[in-house]
């Protein structure tokens, strides 16, 4: 079962749709600073119906999303 509000379309979101209803998962990709390439991913699914067709969106989404998890954080200690 889809969640409520997660397949919504770009024109909702444009149209000052209140935070307050945003879906909490687009909240957290919003975060990490790749909305727009999960968004290009989501429009591309929604237009082909077929993931395997949406490769390059997947990719750019995923390195996004990898980068992101990488960050700064600690350094390693080296043996």
């Amino acid at each position: 079962m889809e969640k409520a509000g997660h397949a919504r379309s770009r024109a909702a979101a444009e149209q000052g749709e209140a935070e307050e209803g945003e879906d909490p998962l687009d909240a957290r990709i919003a975060r990490t600073g790749c909305l727009e390439q999960h968004r290009q991913l989501q429009e591309c699914m929604a237009e082909r119906q077929d993931w395997r067709h949406c490769q390059e969106e997947l990719r750019a989404f995923g390195a996004c999303m990898a980068r992101r998890q990488r960050g700064p954080g600690p350094a390693r200690p080296t043996d």
